[in-house]
């Protein structure tokens, strides 16, 4: 099984139109691990939110970068 993360614009659609990191992680620790020390360079390209997918399967969506 492999993680990844989508990337999503606000209203949930997903980017694609830049390039992005495209890291694939085997376990769903190192994905949210890697989120954590990568978010804030996310969002300066312009990803508002994203989703954690384990395979094709979403384990959660809608997990926003900005600092609440």
């Amino acid at each position: 099984m492999t993680w990844r993360w989508r990337y999503e614009s606000a209203n949930g659609s997903e980017v694609t139109d830049r390039a992005l990191p495209r890291e694939v992680f085997p376990s769903q620790a190192d994905a949210e691990s890697w989120l954590g020390e990568n978010w804030r360079d996310l969002l300066a390209a312009g990803v508002e939110r994203v989703a954690l997918l384990e395979e094709d399967r979403v384990e959660y969506a809608g997990l926003s970068l900005r600092e609440e």
